[in-house]
Protein backbone atom coordinates (compact mmCIF):
# COMPACT_ATOMS: atom_id res chain seq x y z
CA UNK A 1 0.00 0.00 0.00
CA UNK A 2 2.09 2.62 -1.23
CA UNK A 3 0.79 6.55 0.02
CA UNK A 4 2.16 9.28 -2.59
CA UNK A 5 2.14 12.89 -2.48
CA UNK A 6 0.81 14.90 -5.57
CA UNK A 7 3.80 14.57 -7.93
CA UNK A 8 3.78 10.69 -7.42
CA UNK A 9 7.06 10.13 -4.87
CA UNK A 10 5.96 7.52 -2.04
CA UNK A 11 5.39 8.82 1.61
CA UNK A 12 6.61 6.98 4.36
CA UNK A 13 6.19 7.36 8.31
CA UNK A 14 8.69 10.48 9.44
CA UNK A 15 8.71 11.73 6.26
CA UNK A 16 8.51 16.11 5.76
CA UNK A 17 5.77 17.62 3.77
CA UNK A 18 4.90 20.87 2.10
CA UNK A 19 1.22 22.35 1.64
CA UNK A 20 0.78 23.09 -2.29
CA UNK A 21 -2.09 24.87 -1.84
CA UNK A 22 -3.91 27.13 1.21
CA UNK A 23 -6.23 25.07 3.26
CA UNK A 24 -8.90 25.54 5.45
CA UNK A 25 -9.42 23.17 8.44
CA UNK A 26 -12.94 22.08 9.06
CA UNK A 27 -14.39 22.98 11.86
CA UNK A 28 -12.17 25.88 12.94
CA UNK A 29 -11.04 29.17 12.11
CA UNK A 30 -7.23 28.26 10.92
CA UNK A 31 -6.09 28.62 7.41
CA UNK A 32 -3.14 26.51 6.65
CA UNK A 33 -0.78 28.54 4.14
CA UNK A 34 0.87 27.17 1.17
CA UNK A 35 4.39 26.44 1.60
CA UNK A 36 3.79 25.45 5.59
CA UNK A 37 6.33 22.33 5.93
CA UNK A 38 4.96 19.17 7.95
CA UNK A 39 7.70 17.40 9.88
CA UNK A 40 7.43 13.76 10.95
CA UNK A 41 3.95 12.06 8.94
CA UNK A 42 2.03 9.27 10.00
CA UNK A 43 0.62 7.29 7.78
CA UNK A 44 -3.30 6.15 7.57
CA UNK A 45 -5.35 3.41 7.05
CA UNK A 46 -6.52 5.43 3.83
CA UNK A 47 -4.11 5.62 0.96
CA UNK A 48 -4.86 9.18 0.44
CA UNK A 49 -4.39 10.66 3.62
CA UNK A 50 -1.75 11.21 6.61
CA UNK A 51 -1.87 12.38 9.81
CA UNK A 52 0.26 15.42 11.03
CA UNK A 53 0.68 17.82 14.13
CA UNK A 54 -0.14 21.63 14.06
CA UNK A 55 0.59 22.90 17.59
CA UNK A 56 -1.00 20.45 19.84
CA UNK A 57 -3.67 19.45 17.32
CA UNK A 58 -3.73 15.93 14.92
CA UNK A 59 -5.01 16.97 11.83
CA UNK A 60 -5.46 14.97 8.91
CA UNK A 61 -4.21 16.05 5.34
CA UNK A 62 -5.00 14.88 1.97
CA UNK A 63 -1.89 13.73 -0.01
CA UNK A 64 -3.16 15.59 -3.61
CA UNK A 65 -2.54 18.62 -1.35
CA UNK A 66 1.29 17.85 -0.46
CA UNK A 67 4.74 17.61 -1.69
CA UNK A 68 7.86 15.45 -0.18
CA UNK A 69 10.37 17.70 1.24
Amino acid sequence: MDIKDSNGTVLTEGDSVQLIKDLKVKGSSITLKRGKVFKNIRTTSKNEEIECREGKTTIVLKTCFLKKV
